[in-house]
């Protein structure tokens, strides 16, 4: 296990858990009904992106975590760069073809998203706007790979994909700073995108008229999100950051809860926030970023 631990830890164990919910948001706002199992396509598809993407993340900052994180896989040389990078390549081979294996539509949107968490680790991670903008839409998409199992629902439906760009945009720039420090002011202007979500949430909520179901779980979003970056915000430490945005990204279980709360499958908004505890467990073990 001591050999296997080193490459689990590039994938993110805790953030993929959030990627199975995105899939799963996307399928009740498509309003699926889940009556076959086809979408498993979307799930182990969404696993392969978003674990090729973390680990690539790691391969393309090798040289600067040898200097700033020492202790991660890469540069501790528990995993060499060159197994990193095929691992890397062969999962979000994985999730292209997984994609594919559903619809062509599907397959295309995976495409999308491979090239999008490259153009991330390789050029924009390092870039104030367009680093949270890219990660971003990586999120939205991932959400618009959940929908394409009713492609229709793209057309009344797929602006909701604005809503993780915004919310992943706060949290990859705050992370930005969860290395040396950072500025108030950048906290408060996650803390403004932060509340536009939950906001067109609850609206959503009103106009598919399921607000007083989901409102429960948006205040527990605000809440797990609310109280670290508040934190964050009094004295903006690099520990307490990296506090916010850990529990910005592993909030996104419930923030995928709501969408399915919101368009009328508390069932599935319930399984969706079951699935919290266990990428806190996992978040106890294996690094969140």
């Amino acid at each position: 296990m001591s050999s296997i631990k080193p490459y689990l830890q590039l994938t993110r164990p805790a953030n993929l858990v959030t990627a199975i919910a995105d899939i799963l948001a996307g399928l009740a706002i498509a309003q699926f009904t889940f009556s076959d199992f086809s979408p498993a396509w979307l799930v182990a598809s969404t696993l392969g992106l978003y674990g090729g993407g973390v680990v690539m993340n790691d391969v393309f900052d090798a040289k600067l975590d040898s200097i700033e994180r020492p202790e991660r896989p890469i540069p501790s040389g528990k995993v060499p760069l060159v197994s990193a990078t095929f691992m890397g390549i062969s999962l979000l081979v994985f999730g292209m073809l997984s994609a594919a294996l559903f619809s062509g539509l599907s397959g295309l949107i995976a495409v999308i998203i491979a090239l999008l968490t490259i153009l991330y680790n390789r050029f924009a991670k390092h870039h104030a706007f367009m680093g949270p903008l890219t990660m971003g839409m990586c999120r939205g998409a991932n959400l618009i790979l959940g929908m394409s199992v009713i492609p229709e629902s793209f057309q009344k439906y797929g602006w909701i994909a604005l809503l993780p760009i915004a919310y992943i945009f706060a949290i990859t720039m705050i992370s930005q700073d969860e290395v040396h420090g950072g500025k108030k002011r950048t906290l408060y202007i996650a803390a403004l995108l932060y509340a536009i979500v939950l906001a067109a949430q609850l609206t959503i909520a009103g106009r598919e008229g399921n607000i007083l179901f989901t409102i429960p779980f948006v205040l527990l979003h605000a809440w797990l999100i609310g109280r670290p970056l508040w934190n964050a915000i009094q004295n903006p430490v690099g520990p307490l950051i990296g506090k916010a945005v850990k529990a910005g990204v592993i909030s996104l279980i419930v923030m995928n809860a709501s969408y399915c709360v919101a368009f009328g499958l508390l069932p599935l908004g319930l399984a969706v926030l079951a699935l919290l505890p266990l990428s806190m467990l996992l978040a106890r073990v294996f690094a969140v970023t």
